[in-house]
C-alpha cells in the first residue's frame, strides 16, 4: 500500500506538520488578537453608565449637566469656539466697574539722587598742632560753631610783635612831622635851605608807608590767631572725623577736620526724558510751582513734599535725558544725602476724565477696546481712546461715557455678544458644573457604590 507523501519523516526524523493545519492555526491566532483588541477598546471606552448601575449612571449624568453649565470646554461652552451665545448655563462669571468722572493727575516718575545743597570740607587755614575738637561725629552744628582749636600761641606772638613795630613807627612819624614843622618855620624866616625841608617831607611820608604797612601786618596776625578757632561755615550734619587731637595739620590740608553737609533744605536730583522737557517748560511757565513728592524704593511711604527747582541746560545725548533738581524742606530729615528715592512730578491735572480702572482697558489687533455690559447682561466690544493713567485708573478720551459698565475681570472668555453673569449674582451654596461633573464621576466609582457592586458581584457568583 502506497504511503500519503505528508506521512513521510523529514530529514531530521521528526513527522512533518501538515499545511492545512497550520493555515487553520494562522487563521485562530488572528482571531484571537482581534478579539482581545476589540475587547479592550470597549472596556476603554465604554460609558459610565454601565460602570455601577443607576446610581453610577444618575452621578454621571449629574456631572454632565454640571460640566455643561460651566461651559467647560466643549463647542457649545464659553471658552470653545461656538459659546459665547449660549442660554443661562453658558454665561460666564465677570467683574464690573463703572466709569465715573474724576480729576486725573498727570504725573511724571522718575528715580532720584538726594543731594545736599550744600557741602563743605573744613580745612584749616593756618598750620599748627591740633589741640582740642569741640564737635561729635553726626552732630548738626549751627553756622560760626566751633569746631577744633589750632595751637594759638605762635599766633598771639606773632600778633604782639605786629602791634610793636607799629608803635615804634608812629612814634618815629610823630618825631618826623614836628621835624619838618620846625624846618618849614625856619624856611619861612630865611634860616634853612629848602633841600633840608624837602628831604625831611620825605622822611615824613615813608614813616607814613612804613605804619600802613605795620597795620596791615598786625591785622594779618589778629586773623591768623582768629583762624586758630575752625568754626563751621554752614548749618548742617557733621560727618565722621577725619584727624585727632595732637596732630600737626597744615593750611589747606586736603582731609580737612571735617565735612558738613546741609540738610535743610535739600535737593533732589533725577533725569526725566527729553519728550517731556516741553511739557514741563510749559507747566514751569504758568508760573506756579509744581510739586514734587519724594517716595521711598518700595513706592509705600512718602518721605517729603518738596518744589520743582529747575532743568539743566543740556541733554545728554548717551541717554537722551536731562538733569532736572527739586528742593524739599526736610524738616524731619527724611531724606539723606546720596539716597535713592521715586519721584513723582505733577505737571498738572485733567479736569473731569472719564476714568475706567486699568484693567477694563485690552488692546486688540485694531487697537484699545473695552468690553461694555448691556442690559441683557451681554457685552460689546467698544473701541476706545486712551489718555493719561495712574497706577489704578486709566482715562479714556474717546468712546466711552460715564456711567457704562464696563468689564474688569474675566474678559479672557468673552466676544462680541457674550452672555455674562456677574459674580455678585454666583450662587453662594450651589456646586459649580465641575464639582458636580467630578462628584458624578466619584459616585461612580467611589464609596457610594462600592458595597452595592461588592453585593452584586457576590450574589451573581
Amino acid at each position: 500500500m502506497r504511503s500519503d507523501p505528508h506521512d513521510e519523516p523529514s530529514l531530521a526524523g521528526a513527522p512533518v506538520v501538515p499545511t492545512r493545519h497550520r493555515l487553520l492555526g494562522a487563521v485562530i491566532a488572528v482571531a484571537a488578537l482581534v478579539g482581545l483588541a476589540a475587547l479592550a477598546w470597549y472596556l476603554t471606552h465604554r460609558p459610565a453608565v454601565s460602570a455601577g448601575g443607576p446610581f453610577a449612571a444618575a452621578a454621571a449624568g449629574s456631572g454632565a449637566s454640571g460640566a455643561a453649565a460651566n461651559g467647560g470646554g466643549g463647542p457649545g461652552g464659553a471658552g470653545g469656539p461656538g459659546g459665547g451665545r449660549g442660554g443661562r448655563g453658558g454665561a460666564s462669571t465677570v467683574g464690573i466697574a463703572v466709569a465715573t468722572r474724576a480729576d486725573l493727575p498727570v504725573v511724571l516718575e522718575a528715580l532720584g539722587t538726594v543731594v545736599p545743597s550744600i557741602t563743605v570740607t573744613v580745612r584749616p587755614q593756618v598750620s599748627g598742632v591740633l589741640t582740642s575738637i569741640a564737635f561729635t561725629e553726626g552732630q548738626m552744628v549751627k553756622k560760626g560753631q566751633l569746631l577744633a582749636t589750632i595751637d594759638p600761641r605762635p599766633f598771639e606772638i606773632a600778633l604782639q610783635q605786629a602791634i610793636g613795630a607799629r608803635m615804634r613807627d608812629e612814634a618815629q612819624l610823630e618825631n618826623s612831622r614836628v621835624q619838618l614843622q620846625r624846618y618849614q618855620t625856619l624856611l619861612g624866616q630865611d634860616s634853612i635851605a629848602r633841600q633840608d625841608v624837602d628831604t625831611q617831607a620825605a622822611a615824613v611820608k615813608q614813616l607814613e608807608a612804613a605804619l600802613v604797612m605795620d597795620r596791615a601786618n598786625e591785622n594779618t596776625a589778629r586773623l591768623n590767631l582768629g583762624y586758630a578757632r575752625i568754626v563751621t561755615p554752614v548749618a548742617g550734619r557733621v560727618g565722621l572725623r577725619t584727624v585727632d587731637v595732637g596732630n600737626y595739620i597744615g593750611a589747606g590740608d586736603a582731609s580737612g577736620v571735617a565735612v558738613i553737609t546741609q540738610l535743610n533744605p535739600i535737593d533732589v536730583e533725577f533725569s526725566v526724558p527729553q519728550d517731556r522737557v516741553p511739557e514741563i517748560q510749559a507747566s514751569t511757565g504758568r508760573g506756579a510751582p509744581l510739586a514734587v513728592a519724594a517716595w521711598d524704593r518700595t513706592r509705600m511711604k512718602k518721605l517729603d513734599d518738596g518744589t520743582f527747582s529747575t532743568l539743566d541746560n543740556q541733554i545728554d545725548v548717551q541717554t537722551g535725558t536731562v538733569k532736572a533738581k527739586a528742593r524739599f524742606a526736610n524738616a524731619t530729615n527724611s531724606l539723606f544725602p546720596n539716597q535713592f528715592v521715586n519721584v513723582r512730578l505733577l505737571l498738572r491735572s485733567v479736569e473731569g476724565a472719564v476714568v475706567v480702572p486699568v484693567t477694563a482697558l485690552r488692546t486688540g489687533p485694531t487697537g484699545d477696546f473695552v468690553y461694555v455690559l448691556n442690559a441683557d447682561r451681554t457685552v460689546s466690544v467698544r473701541p476706545v481712546q486712551r489718555g493719561v493713567s495712574t497706577a489704578e485708573v486709566i482715562a479714556v478720551t474717546r468712546g466711552l461715557e460715564a456711567g457704562e459698565r464696563v468689564v474688569t475681570e474675566g474678559g479672557d472668555r468673552l466676544r462680541e455678544g457674550s452672555r455674562v453673569q456677574l459674580a455678585s449674582e454666583r450662587p453662594a451654596g450651589g456646586a459649580s458644573g465641575a464639582s458636580a461633573a467630578f462628584g458624578g464621576r466619584r459616585g461612580a466609582s467611589g464609596p457610594a457604590s462600592g458595597p452595592r457592586q461588592r453585593r452584586q458581584n457576590a450574589d451573581g457568583g
